[in-house]
């Protein structure tokens, strides 16, 4: 069966309201010995998939109630069921939840299993709901428990994707795992070999393209995978980065969509139009409640300077949130607020904080409790303020702000060999970012010089940018080295975001 000749879609209009949920919904219906199970597509739950990717999650979750009673043996309510509580999870970091929503899992995974096995839907939807998990469970901790959901959710897929090749929604998780299992850097690669996974990056977003532009039902998740992984992973395309700038226009209602742009923008060091986007994002009782904004509204006013005002958002962050993570950093935020001003003594009290509070399972968690102990025990001296606000303006895109920073010492100016490396890699970033990449080069080569004895962040963010740079002039063999070089530096605090960069690229070149 060809199912796309079966199975209503709606047409790419859904982008403009939700007129498409008018539409009568095709049903795909397979028969058991007893009952009759289905995937139903009606248009309340069509609706209710779409409201949850907006972040609309009360209104999603009343559509999924008003059908359940009708619709009881209809796979499609415990995979939205599944699907709103994993957006929850993620952005509310609730553990009293996640603890009680996890032992829904077998459940759901059942009632789906209930399907026959010439249904493309069992093996589909049951992978969706492992995979739900496997993310779900790697933010709370839980990393053994969410890789072995994620090899599960593989299995799942490619035995899918064997028995019903014409099944394109297959390839929008299977795209997703191909691109990260791809991605794994060389030293783990034994591990996927030994488990049966193979990934390649460019054939899994060529499988995400597929469904992009076959399956207009899951474009719009496929699209946002594909963009998730070049703005964190790969690299945006201007075509793509385009597209990131229109999409919250097309969706003024979209949360998610909003969310999405102001964050890669900030990646991008783009936070003034960030900022645009952030000030429109929508809100009301209909959306989930997202106190992670107003961190990031904290994140751009450090970035401009504008302490003070910084300082009050990533407190009202601190307030409304009741999560595990970004609370170390958010205390080594207002601790850089009033250390930044000149208000040591204020600063003095959220330093201390960072040990006690909050979680260390992210980078920036873990980074805010190495600067915490490091400036308790002296190591951070007052020199280093000038190179916190140069990273900080740098980060956000403010350039000129970060060059007049910088033109204001030297190398000399500071003491340590670690100081030393970061003065050469600020001022490295600051070129290549203000199109200059060639007077960047000694900088960062300068940085790489000094992460021999230490600093080896340092040197592992200078040897990927001389590899980006490299391949800009086409010097294929002078970027895979560096590329390289990026991922031999051990133990520093980039480790991991710096090898999945360098591994991504190194992928793409062929090796």
């Amino acid at each position: 069966m060809n199912w796309k000749n079966n199975w209503y879609i709606p047409a790419p209009a859904f982008l403009k309201r939700v007129i498409l949920f008018l539409l009568l919904a095709i049903t795909f219906s397979v028969h058991g010995d007893d009952l009759q199970y289905d995937v139903i597509f009606t248009p309340k739950l069509q609706k209710a998939y779409f409201d949850i990717q907006k972040l609309r999650l009360p209104y999603a979750r009343t559509l999924i109630d008003a059908e359940r009673s009708a619709e009881k043996t209809n796979a499609f309510i415990p995979y939205l069921d599944n699907y709103a509580d994993l957006h929850y999870l993620l952005i509310s970091e609730d553990k009293k939840a996640y603890k009680e929503l996890s032992q829904l899992e077998n459940p759901r995974l059942q009632a789906i299993g209930n399907l026959p096995d010439n249904s493309p839907y069992k093996r589909f939807l049951q992978a969706e709901i492992r995979m739900h998990w496997a993310f779900a469970k790697l933010k709370f901790g839980n990393e053994v428990s969410g890789s072995w959901e994620i090899i599960k959710a593989y299995k799942l897929l490619e035995e899918n994707k064997k028995r019903f090749p014409d099944f394109l929604p297959t390839l929008k998780s299977l795209g997703l795992l191909h691109v990260l299992i791809g991605s794994i850097p060389e030293n783990y690669g034994w591990v996927a070999k030994i488990l049966g996974l193979k990934g390649n990056i460019q054939n899994g977003i060529d499988e995400l393209r597929i469904v992009e532009k076959e399956v207009p039902f899951f474009r719009q998740e496929a699209e946002l995978i594909d963009l998730l992984l070049h703005a964190y992973t790969l690299q945006l395309s201007p075509t793509q980065q385009s597209r990131l700038r229109q999409w919250p226009k097309q969706q003024p209602d979209n949360l998610l969509i909003h969310f999405f742009a102001t964050t890669v923008l900030m990646k991008e060091g783009r936070s003034d139009e960030a900022a645009h986007y952030l000030a429109e994002a929508p809100s009301g009782e209909s959306y989930i409640s997202f106190p992670f904004l107003e961190y990031l509204k904290g994140e751009i006013n450090l970035q401009k300077g504008n302490y003070e005002e910084a300082a009050d958002h990533y407190a009202l962050f601190l307030k409304k949130y009741n999560g595990f993570n970004y609370i170390k950093d958010s205390n080594l935020k207002l601790f850089m607020c009033h250390w930044l001003n000149d208000e040591d003594q204020q600063a003095n009290v959220f330093i201390k904080k960072i040990k006690t509070t909050g979680s260390a399972i992210i980078e920036a968690d873990q980074l805010a409790e190495r600067i915490a102990a490091e400036f308790l025990s002296g190591k951070i001296s007052p020199a280093q303020k000038i190179l916190y606000k140069a990273r900080y303006a740098t980060d956000g895109g403010y350039l000129k702000a970060a060059s007049a920073l910088m033109d204001a010492v030297t190398e000399t100016s500071f003491a340590s060999t670690e100081e030393k490396a970061e003065f050469n890699y600020r001022k490295g970033r600051i070129l290549q970012k203000s199109g200059q990449p060639a007077r960047s080069i000694p900088y960062y080569n300068r940085a790489l010089t000094l992460s021999k004895l230490e600093a080896a962040g340092f040197g592992a963010a200078s040897a990927l940018q001389l590899g980006y740079i490299s391949l800009e002039k086409n010097d294929r063999p002078g970027a895979i080295a560096y590329f390289e070089r990026a991922m031999s530096f051990k133990k520093h605090e980039y480790k991991n975001s710096i090898d999945n960069k360098a591994r991504a690229a190194l992928t793409s070149l062929g090796q």
